[in-house]
């Protein structure tokens, strides 16, 4: 956990000194040597708490006659919206972003990968400790990494039930979405999207409810999971910050692993701290450094060495 002790630590430097700026640092819990990428652009507002029945309905896949859900088979019976992309929040199409970012997070997908080799992941959960530190930018920018790579499939799931706002980067519809499959309202069928990238799937938050703990504890999300799980190399969750509402201690008992976001010059030391408290038991595989003034990245003098002023990024890779 050293690695991550000096992330927060370094989270509380730069909290006192300056504006936000452009990149983010990653530290991962493999010893990883820390990785520059771009800011986050979203907040998540206050949750809203309450109680509603959430009825169950049967699930409706077709079973193939090997017992095993097929991705050709999800994908032809799935949505297929028309997405439009925010180019300002995705690093790939990287209209205002530095084009740094991209790299930054193919690094960061080449770690996790890493990890998966020593043990065991698919499903990823992203957090972080108070709103607006960025782990919606965060769970988008690593999906669109990991479907670049050639037959990598990504599902990417909207768990903040209080606040959506995955769809917006995506460009996607909001509904239907988990809360209406949790509901019993809705089958996964319904709820999954494919967007223009091919292998890149996506369930929104969907329709608001008032009770979303107990809508995450009525069992419906292990059985999506345990279905949609085998299709995809890495299912992502996007969920509610740590500190103000339970909801990502609940989706941390459905995860693999933990990615806390933690955003320099904004999330105090012992805020963060707190957060991984808060997540103890867990397996928390890293925390995401975003935010951090270029001038302060490790290893940035590989960027003024490598490509033409600077636009082609070079990243330190752990020893």
């Amino acid at each position: 956990m050293s690695r991550i002790h000096e992330a927060l630590k370094k989270a509380e430097q730069e909290r006192a000194a300056t504006q936000l700026a452009e990149p983010l640092t990653v530290v991962t819990a493999a010893a990883a040597t820390p990785v520059p990428m771009p800011a986050a652009s979203f907040a998540e507002p206050v949750a809203r708490a309450g109680r509603i029945e959430a009825p169950t309905l049967p699930l409706n896949i077709t079973e193939p006659a090997d017992g095993f859900l097929r991705f050709d088979d999800l994908r032809q019976r799935c949505a297929h919206p028309n997405w439009h992309p925010d180019p300002n929040v995705n690093v790939f199409l990287s209209s205002g972003l530095s084009p740094r970012g991209a790299e930054q997070f193919r690094t960061l997908r080449s770690r996790l990968y890493q990890l998966r080799n020593t043990t065991p992941m698919r499903v990823i959960l992203v957090t972080s400790s108070i709103p607006g530190e960025g782990k919606t930018f965060i769970a988008n920018n690593l999906a669109q990494a990991i479907v670049r790579q050639p037959d990598r499939r990504a599902l990417l799931i909207d768990a903040d039930l209080r606040c959506s706002r995955l769809h917006v980067p995506l460009g996607a519809p909001s509904t239907p979405g988990l809360t209406d499959y949790l509901r019993g309202e809705a089958d996964e069928m319904k709820v999954i999207q494919q967007g223009p990238e091919a292998n890149l799937c996506f369930i929104p938050g969907g329709n608001d409810v008032t009770n979303p703990s107990e809508l995450l504890h009525n069992g419906r999300l292990k059985t999506l999971l345990d279905r949609v799980t085998p299709v995809f190399d890495w299912v992502i969750l996007d969920s509610p910050p740590c500190l103000p509402v339970a909801d990502s201690v609940l989706l941390a008992d459905y995860s693999d692993c933990i990615l806390m976001v933690v955003r320099a010059g904004t999330t105090p030391m012992e805020t963060a701290q707190r957060a991984l408290q808060e997540l103890n038991g867990k397996n928390v595989a890293g925390v995401i450094l975003n935010s951090v003034e270029e001038n302060h990245l490790y290893g940035s003098y590989y960027y003024q060495a490598y490509g033409s002023n600077g636009n082609n990024a070079a990243t330190d890779t752990a020893k």
